[in-house]
């Protein structure tokens, strides 16, 4: 299996920032990690050992990015506004960094973004914001309002990266229209502890006659990376 290490000084987060990319051709899956996750999680987790066939046989490209998490939702040292703008400062990163990179790699045109727990949240919510350039999301796990991470403070940037707020509202005919040619997987376990926030977010898809698939793990099955390898399976085969 071909895999590539990416570092470069990015100017929007003033900082170094790493990649790893994992394949050689198909469809370009970009992975956000967990909570305050890392570019190696999804290796270190057993996620790419869980595909490595359909890496290797060319069916999916997957680019798994870092996360600055402790500088934006979790820095409880800055103003919430402030955590905000950082995360603003990160899509700001994947879209004119990493996405060329991926371009430039893989020569697709759309691209499918994925994550776990956290990262669920980064798919969904960079996937709503930017339907012209995701046609596919797998939000595995996920949990989709950030209030508890602002300390009570609510502005309109924080607003437009809550997609329990934002969604509901939305009423724009070309967001409607990109969201409803686009495949949606919303993925929890029936002991999941994001189960509730995964039927909310699914409710609201539903009231906005988005079409999804919420799929439901039953068995006892845990918010737990065991239960995301056999996701990762079943969505990208």
């Amino acid at each position: 299996m071909r895999r590539d290490y990416h570092k470069w000084y990015s100017s929007r987060l003033n900082r170094d920032m790493e990649l790893l990319a994992y394949g050689h051709a198909g469809m370009p899956v970009l992975v956000f990690p967990s909570s305050r996750g890392r570019f190696y999680e999804y290796e270190d987790a057993g996620m790419i050992h869980a595909i490595w066939q359909q890496i290797e046989w060319g069916r999916v490209q997957l680019f798994c990015v870092d996360s600055v998490d402790s500088e934006s939702w979790y820095n409880r040292g800055i103003h919430p506004h402030d955590r905000v703008m950082r995360h603003n400062a990160y899509e700001g990163y994947i879209l004119y960094e990493v996405l060329p990179l991926i371009r430039g790699i893989n020569g697709g045109g759309q691209i499918c973004t994925t994550g776990c727990s956290f990262g669920a949240y980064h798919a969904l919510n960079f996937a709503l914001r930017h339907p012209d350039v995701v046609s596919t999301c797998v939000a595995m796990s996920g949990s989709y309002d950030m209030r508890s991470f602002m300390d009570g403070y609510y502005d309109m940037d924080f607003y437009f990266n809550n997609p329990v707020d934002y969604l509901p509202n939305m009423n724009d005919g070309w967001f409607l229209e990109h969201y409803r040619r686009m495949r949606i997987v919303l993925a929890a376990g029936d002991h999941d502890i994001c189960l509730g926030a995964n039927f909310q977010m699914a409710h609201i898809f539903g009231v906005k006659q988005i079409p999804h698939w919420m799929d439901v793990w039953t068995g006892g099955e845990k918010h737990d990376w065991p239960l995301w390898q056999r996701m990762a399976v079943k969505f990208f085969s």
